[in-house]
């Protein structure tokens, strides 16, 4: 399956850093949302979210990768210089990496998220925190 990649990053650079990734592995870049009201219109065509938390209308992050995990049934990594904001984690997401992140981190961060969307057994990349909510136990390095 060709799955569908929504980038929620207000950082034009990296958003097309991101995308070039995306569309390198194969998968659809949805689209490129800057803030909450345009990663919310393409939410119910996301397989597969990589969500900043600091955005142009402010830390609306959180409150995105919750939407689209939990409402919308999307796959949802966090990709932050900030993982702090996150404290334990966001019910229904995967997980959070940290920025900087290089080429190599994005493309281990989308396959472990493909990963998790078909339900295999895989190892999470080496600098993601995984969020526990308990089903997640054979996920764990």
């Amino acid at each position: 399956m060709t799955y569908r990649i929504l980038i929620v990053e207000d950082e034009y650079i990296v958003a097309a850093e991101i995308e070039d990734v995306v569309a390198d592995m194969g998968y659809i870049p949805l689209g490129i949302a800057g803030d909450q009201r345009s990663a919310l219109a393409l939410a119910s065509q996301t397989d597969i979210a990589l969500v900043d938390l600091n955005l142009r209308d402010g830390p609306t992050g959180i409150g995105i990768g919750k939407i689209l995990a939990q409402t919308h049934g999307a796959t949802v990594v966090f990709i932050t210089a900030n993982p702090s904001q996150l404290g334990e984690g966001v019910p229904g997401t995967v997980g959070v990496l940290p920025k900087p992140a290089t080429e190599r981190d994005i493309r281990e961060a989308i396959e472990f998220a493909v990963a998790r969307r078909v339900a295999a057994e895989a190892t999470p990349p080496r600098r993601m925190t995984l969020f526990n909510w308990g089903d997640d136990s054979s996920f764990a390095s």
